[in-house]
């Protein structure tokens, strides 16, 4: 299995790791920073003993990088693995400010079902099934939604008690399944900007920026 390093400090940008396994361009670590797309939310980028991952794929307990090229490491070498920090600060912010719109809207509409999400580093969204434009809906969510950052709160994320490999978001009164990362409180969010776009009939989609 794959020490997932990032859930204990979302924060590194870099560590070391003992190769388990090559085979061609795909690589197998014992440990890891390097987050592979999950739940909605996008992969790292960085490098793996200096050679570009073009591809980080969850696989069981393990996560599987697919290098740029060969790497001329092999089995039980010691290789360094670097991130792009700053992409991922941003990454984690606006996955918890999606978060925080999710149950700001369900609170408003008592809509709780998503027919989709994806967290990146320019911008998150949210889709739902909804028979009107959300338009008049977004100024007071986003309202509440930055009171709430304001505030500081605190984001907690933990492992299940009976499935460690199911991990919980939680801020305040809120609580979600969430295998993704963020910020310890609210306030490294900074301010939002929410956007409304159709995406077909009876579908609407909130975008959310950072300002």
């Amino acid at each position: 299995m794959t020490l997932k390093l990032f859930y204990k400090d979302p924060y590194l940008t870099e560590c070391d790791a003992r190769v388990l396994r090559v085979r061609g361009r795909e690589v197998l670590l014992d440990q890891t920073i390097f987050f592979a797309f999950s739940g909605g939310q996008e992969s790292d980028k960085g490098e793996i003993g200096g050679i570009r991952v073009e591809e980080a794929r969850v696989s069981g307990k393990d996560i599987i990088y697919f290098l740029e090229k060969e790497p001329e490491f092999r089995e039980g070498d010691e290789v360094k693995i670097r991130i792009d920090g700053e992409r991922r600060k941003k990454i984690m912010r606006l996955h918890s400010a999606a978060h925080l719109v999710y149950f700001i809207f369900a609170e408003k509409t008592g809509i709780r079902k998503l027919i989709g999400s994806h967290i990146g580093e320019e911008k998150a969204r949210l889709d739902y099934s909804y028979p009107q434009p959300v338009s008049e809906l977004l100024p007071e969510i986003e309202k509440r939604v930055n009171e709430l950052i304001s505030q500081n709160l605190e984001i907690k994320t933990y492992p299940d008690k009976d499935d460690p490999e199911k991990r919980w978001w939680k801020c305040e009164k809120w609580k979600c399944p969430c295998g993704g990362l963020h910020p310890k409180s609210t306030g490294e969010i900074g301010r939002i900007k929410l956007k409304r776009k159709n995406i077909g009939a009876g579908k609407e989609r909130i975008e959310i920026f950072l300002e």
